[in-house]
Order: structure tokens, then C-alpha cells, then sequence
């Protein structure tokens, strides 16, 4: 190095050294126990006020020094740091009656470090939680006549220990004469009234014990005989969407007998289903271990015979509480609200609670076997057709949570996003059909099932696992190559989605004309038209384009998703109006689809020369095989 070079160097800057490091958590008891106030009576404003106080350990107090506590950020279900951080606001602290000064790390944002004096035994923390006051802020959570409360919003804690660790006693003070659901359950003798303190619990089951309450409530019972307390908990907007009628109700106490027969065992004291039925509460679909937290449409129990395309999300959240809740992949396992999560197993996690939960669906009667295969023929034709399965393998959407955490994307098709929800689904379809052939009948996934997840019946206590355990139930079930049945399906690029247990079960992936009763249903429930098997997009009813699917004859012709059709062949746009078109475009010798296409302020002119008609998919039964879907999707015989 010459002397110039050696002068320059010298002159540069050098990285700063980091701040020292949040103190890690240690699976050692927390002293004392936090009180948490939260106050939910301000639905004007949108805003939670809490007040909350936090015991300092005797080590510090002795001689004073550096209190930090912290935010949640990762949240288990969500599997990324969406902890809503930005709607905290107003924190001040107080030890005794003298204000604290506190100071956020520059580092690590979620974390506040307060420094108390010697002979300090608590501080008080007084904050709002600043929630969505409409969609386009973020997820709304109170509203005039309902609201949610994730306690992992709306509380801060100590770092340096496990959250299992840590005791909290929370009260939460409801608007006056609502009701609420929750898996958390009030103190002994507390007085009832707008006001209620629940039993002291750990911060780790406050954060997973949600709470939905609402002015319009009811609750209904759904405890099999000589089996833990189950209850349904629903919200509304309106009180007519609450009246369900004695079937629809038993359908619901159908899943959690079938639940228990293909388990065979429960991991909950207790188990509280929270549905909100509504169109003012943000759309919620999240797990817990003793309770769901799920979002509704108007009309599930009212027009019953329209909703059913949502209504295996109750059954997928209920199996989440054997897989993802009581057994959970290792890696997926923290000690505290912010470690990061790694999802390498979500593919079990998700994909087989999904497909349990359309197993469930159809053996509990909250949907029809014809309506659970109509939806299975829309998965594997989305997922067969996804361009992006030539350059990723699905195990690496596993990362999406933390990739994308759930945003828009502009060509999903070929980015791929969580597809480890449906792809995973078809895989373990495969899975059940293969140990079922393998074993001529005598085995299924119900048997790995209740061997994998049916341990220490009625514990709540987490079991991790490893892609290895499973492996080793499926073997212990039906030995087979299961390590490299799975290693072809998730960990290298495949050209087609696994559809091999659609044949095996005796179907086959077609297409017809027309749309499914489940397609139509679901068309409808979700205001759009669905033309990804043709043309290539979704579009709503005002034209706009949802998505447009990588190399299809719409993406062939430059569209994207946003834009808007305003007019078919000269003819303002309207459903029935492409439908004909498409439809047009069959004969022999018609002309491209020509679309007038409105992006923004400019306005342009494509022409599709696609003429394949409509195409909806359906599966058919293969002649002369075994319909081993209906056995699968069939209900259990259950012993009373």
C-alpha cells in the first residue's frame, strides 16, 4: 500500500461499535407479578388506554440500574415480527410519584430501557394503544359494537426471562353490558360488571388467550360428554346474524367429537372458539392453544347454504391446537415475544392442519363431501398451475412470513407466497392415500395422526419436533421411504403440484364450463369473478384485476393486476359480459378478446387471442377404482 493509499484509510470512517444487547431471556422465575390494566371503552377513537405495573427483581432494586422492557414482536401463528409497534404511544413511567425518564434502544426499537433508582420495588407504566381507526391504516379492532384484544398489543414486559416465567394478573374493562369470549377465565370472587379481572396466568398464555367481546353476544355449549369444556363465542354487527338453528350447532359439536377420534386425546383444560361475524372487525385468522380467533361473513349461520366456502376455518384453527399448539417444530419455538422464529416446518404446521381441517369440515357436516371436493379440485388446480414451482421449491416458501409478511404482491403466481397452506395440503393427501394403499386399508393418516399428536393425553404442556419425528410416526405406522417421499415434494423444484393422491383416491383433475357450487359460493362471498383457468386473472366487480397469473394469455397481452376492464369487445364490462365473450371466442375462426384496459390516467387497447372457452375445475371419478376420498372425508364412528 502506497503512503497516499495508507493516508486515505486512515482518513475513513470506521462502523460504530453497537450498543450492548437486550439481556437475553433465562428460564428462571420472574419475581412478583405485573398487574395489566387495559381500558376498551374509548370506540370513538379507536384507542386502548392501559395502565400496567411491573415488579423490579430484588438484584436490581438493591443497588438500581437499568430496567428494559419489552414489545412483542413475534408473534407465534403470525411467524414474522408484526408486532403493531407503531400504534404505542404516550408511554410514561413512574417510580412512586417521580416521572422516569425512558429511552428507547436505537438497536432493538421494541425494547425501552428504564433506569431505576436503588430501593425502586416497581415502576408504573402508563400508554394508549392507537389502533386502525378505518382499513387503510391497518387491521380495525374495535368498532362500535365489537372489539378484539391481543394482549400482546397491548402490554410490555420484562427482558431477561422466558415469558413463561413472568406472571401477569390482567383486567380489562369492557363498554358497559357487553359480553366476551376469551380462553382466559375470571379471578374466583371478583364482582361481575363492565370490569373483570381474570385469574393470574403467565405472559405466555396471556398472549395466547385473545379476547373478543361484543354488545351483541352469545355463546353456545359445545362439550362432548365426558370431555373438557368447549364453547362456541360469537360476535356480531348485527344481533339477527347470531340466531343459529340446533343442526348448525351440532355440526360444530360434530367437529370436536371427529377432532377427538382422529387425535385421540386433548391438550386444552378448556377450549374457547372466538367467531366474529362481520363487516366492520379486520379479518383475523389465528390460532391458539386454548381458544381460535377467527372472522366470520354476515350470514354463516343465516344463510348457511351460501357461506360454506369458509367454513372449514374453525376445524383448521381447533387442529391447530394439537399441531402447531401442543406439538410445535422446534425451530418455531421461542422462550420470549421476540426471538426470531425459523419456519423450515410449516409445511406440517400448516399444510397437514389444513388439510385436517377439510377432513374435519366434511366429517363434522359443516360441509358437504361434494363441497370439500369441489374446494380440493380448486386447490390442486391453483397449485398445479403455479408458474413460480420451476424455480422454487416449497420448502423455501416457508420464509415468506418473514419475506413478505403478508403484503401485496405483484405476480404471486410466480413469486410464489405461503404455499406451504395448500401445497402442503395436497402433500399430505398424498400421504394419506399412499399409507392406505400401502397398508390395503388398514392404516391411514389417522394413525400417524393420533400417534404423533395423541401424546400425554391432556397435557398442555408444548412438545417440539423435527422434519425426523414425523418420519418416524409415519414408519412406525407403515414403513415406507417416507424421508425421501417427502424430500421430492418439499425440498426441490417440482414441474406439478403433488397430485398423485387425487388418482390413488380415484379422481381425476378436469374442467368444465361452468363453476362449482363451492366456486360460485366463494365468487360471491368474495364479490370477484374468477377467470384464473382462462384468460389468467380475478377480477371484482368494478373490473379491477386482482392478480394476473405469470405466463398466462393475460400476462401474455401486458396486463397487470390493478388495472381496470372498462369495456369487452366495445361493450361496457360487467361479469356476463366477459363470460359471453370467452364463450364467443370458441367458434371456429372468431376474433382475439379484445379489452379496453384503464391503468391510471392512460387508457389502452389488448387484444387475447385465447379461445378455450371457460374453465372451471372439478375432479371426476376414474372408473373402476376404489373412492377412497369418500372414506377419508367420511365421518368417524364415535363411541358415547
Amino acid at each position: 500500500m502506497n503512503a497516499a493509499a495508507a493516508e486515505v484509510r486512515a482518513a475513513a470512517p470506521q462502523q460504530l461499535a453497537l450498543p450492548p444487547a437486550v439481556p437475553p431471556a433465562r428460564d428462571v422465575h420472574m419475581p412478583g407479578t405485573i398487574t395489566l390494566k387495559v381500558d376498551g371503552t374509548d370506540l370513538a377513537r379507536h384507542i386502548y388506554n392501559v395502565h400496567e405495573t411491573v415488579p423490579v427483581p430484588s438484584e436490581l432494586s438493591a443497588h438500581g440500574g437499568d430496567l428494559v422492557v419489552r414489545y412483542p414482536m413475534w408473534l407465534p401463528g403470525d411467524h414474522s415480527p408484526t408486532g403493531p409497534i407503531t400504534q404505542l404511544g404516550g408511554l410514561s413511567v413512574h417510580a412512586g410519584s417521580q416521572t422516569v425518564a425512558w429511552l428507547r434502544d436505537t438497536v432493538d426499537v421494541s425494547a425501552f430501557h428504564i433506569p431505576v433508582s436503588a430501593g425502586t420495588s416497581s415502576v408504573t407504566l402508563d400508554f394508549q394503544i392507537l389502533t386502525p381507526v378505518s382499513p387503510e391504516v391497518g387491521r380495525v379492532v374495535m368498532t362500535p359494537d365489537m372489539l378484539n384484544v391481543q394482549w400482546n398489543a397491548v402490554a410490555l414486559y420484562p427482558a431477561g426471562y422466558y415469558t413463561r416465567d413472568i406472571t401477569v394478573s390482567p383486567t380489562l374493562v369492557l363498554p358497559h353490558g357487553w359480553q366476551y369470549g376469551t380462553a382466559l377465565r375470571p379471578r374466583a370472587g371478583a364482582a361481575a360488571g363492565d370490569s373483570v379481572t381474570f385469574q393470574d396466568t403467565s405472559f405466555d398464555r396471556l398472549v395466547d388467550s385473545p379476547v373478543f367481546a361484543g354488545h351483541y353476544f352469545r355463546r353456545f355449549d359445545l362439550t362432548p360428554a365426558h370431555g373438557a369444556p368447549v364453547a362456541l363465542n360469537v360476535i356480531a354487527d348485527r344481533p339477527e346474524e347470531l340466531e343459529a338453528t340446533p343442526d348448525q350447532i351440532q355440526a360444530h359439536r360434530n367437529l370436536v367429537l371427529q377432532a377427538n377420534a382422529v387425535f385421540g386425546s386433548h391438550h386444552y383444560e378448556h377450549y374457547d372458539f372466538l367467531l366474529a361475524l362481520t363487516e366492520e372487525l379486520g379479518r383475523i385468522g389465528l390460532e391458539h392453544h386454548q381458544s381460535s380467533e377467527n372472522s366470520g361473513p354476515r350470514g354463516y349461520f343465516t344463510k348457511w347454504d351460501k357461506t360454506f366456502p369458509f367454513r372449514d376455518l374453525l376445524p383448521h384453527e381447533f387442529t391447530h391446537s394439537w399441531n402447531g399448539k401442543f406439538r410445535r417444530p422446534e425451530d418455531l419455538w421461542a422462550a420470549d415475544f421476540n426471538t426470531p422464529h425459523r419456519g423450515s416446518l410449516l409445511w406440517i404446521y400448516e399444510g397437514q392442519t389444513q388439510y385436517w381441517g377439510y377432513v374435519l369440515a366434511a366429517r363434522s357436516g359443516l360441509m358437504t363431501q361434494p363441497q370439500v371436493l369441489d374446494a380440493i379440485a380448486l386447490v390442486a388446480a391453483t397449485y398445479d398451475g403455479r408458474a413460480g414451482r420451476l424455480w422454487r421449491p416449497l420448502v423455501d416458501t416457508t420464509n415468506d412470513p418473514v419475506i413478505a409478511r403478508r403484503t401485496s404482491l405483484s405476480w404471486r403466481s410466480w413469486q410464489r407466497s405461503e404455499d406451504y397452506y395448500s401445497e402442503g395440503q395436497l402433500l399430505w393427501l398424498e400421504a394419506d392415500t399412499l399409507l392406505r394403499q400401502l397398508s390395503h386399508g388398514q392404516h391411514s393418516l389417522d394413525d400417524v395422526a393420533r400417534q404423533f399428536f395423541g401424546v400425554d393425553d391432556g397435557s398442555v404442556v408444548t412438545h417440539t419436533y423435527r422434519r425426523e419425528d414425523m418420519i418416524a410416526a409415519l414408519n412406525a405406522v407403515q414403513p415406507y421411504d417416507w424421508a425421501k417421499f417427502l424430500h421430492d415434494r418439499v425440498d426441490v423444484v417440482t414441474q406439478h403440484a403433488p397430485l398423485e393422491g387425487l388418482a390413488r383416491g380415484g379422481y381425476r383433475l378436469v374442467y368444465a364450463k361452468e363453476p362449482s357450487a363451492y366456486q360460485s359460493a366463494r365468487q360471491a362471498l368474495l364479490k370477484m369473478n374468477d377467470y384464473t383457468f382462462s384468460l389468467g386473472f380475478a377480477i371484482n366487480q368494478k373490473g379491477k384485476l386482482l392478480n394476473v397469473e405469470w405466463n398466462s394469455p393475460a400476462w401474455q397481452a401486458g396486463l397487470t393486476m390493478d388495472e381496470e376492464i372498462v369495456a369487452v369487445n366495445d361493450l361496457a364490462y360487467d361479469g356476463d359480459t366477459l363470460s359471453d365473450a370467452i364463450t364467443a371466442a370458441t367458434a371456429a375462426g372468431s376474433a382475439p378478446i379484445r379489452l379496453l384496459i384503464r391503468a391510471g390516467d392512460r387508457y389502452k387497447t389488448v387484444s387475447i387471442p385465447y379461445h378455450g372457452g371457460l374453465r372451471y375445475p372439478r375432479l371426476e371419478r376414474i372408473a373402476n377404482t376404489p373412492d377412497m376420498l369418500a372414506d377419508i372425508l367420511k365421518p368417524r364412528t364415535i363411541a358415547q
